[in-house]
């Protein structure tokens, strides 16, 4: 499962892996952060609280889901370079053929450095300048993302912290970085 949602979704959303509720239920972000990420998305949309896991699902229609890999890791670590290389080809297709949007929210570091992967240095260190603003958070870049068939098209990343709650720094402020990054792409909310 790396990824759903709508093809023709304006946002797509990027996360690290799947977690376990992900693999239980066989969909992409339902587990404890995604259900952050979809309780938000479902206010700014309808400007009223989920009611529960029902409407939760409901966000699904309304952007498109994916991750740098299919599966989940052990131990929940993030994944080595090495796998998410071996999954590039086949993560960067499913952005490229089933996805037709522009807006990438990247939710966290893996999810943001995954689009360096078979850039040049120059892209690399350029990802990395960015990263380390201040304004990350509220700022966007460009990037290339190239599919193994020569398939090519511009994105742009808008970078947040990782919602998990194991993500002390940026846990408790993720709901309106998340809230202004929706406002800021989809202002009609």
């Amino acid at each position: 499962m790396i990824g759903g949602g709508s093809a023709d979704a304006a946002i797509a959303l990027f996360g690290r892996d799947p977690g376990r509720e992900e693999v239980r239920h066989q969909l992409p972000f339902v587990g404890a952060a995604g259900q952050k990420i979809r309780a938000a998305a479902y206010h700014h949309i309808h400007q009223r609280e989920m009611a529960g896991f029902a409407d939760s699902l409901t966000m699904g229609e309304h952007f498109f889901w994916a991750n740098t890999v299919p599966y989940k890791p052990i131990g929940n670590r993030a994944w080595s370079m090495a796998v998410k290389k071996e999954f590039h080809p086949l993560v960067a297709d499913l952005l490229l053929r089933h996805w037709r949007g522009e807006a990438v929210i990247t939710l966290g570091r893996e999810a943001f450095f995954w689009f360096g992967i078979g850039q040049s240095r120059s892209d690399r260190a350029e990802l990395e300048r960015f990263w380390t603003s201040p304004d990350r958070f509220s700022n966007n870049i460009p990037v290339q993302l190239q599919g193994e068939e020569g398939r090519v098209r511009q994105l742009r990343l808008y970078p947040l912290p990782h919602p998990s709650p194991l993500n002390a720094l940026w846990y408790r402020r993720f709901p309106q970085l998340f809230a202004a990054r929706l406002q800021q792409l989809w202002p009609q909310g």
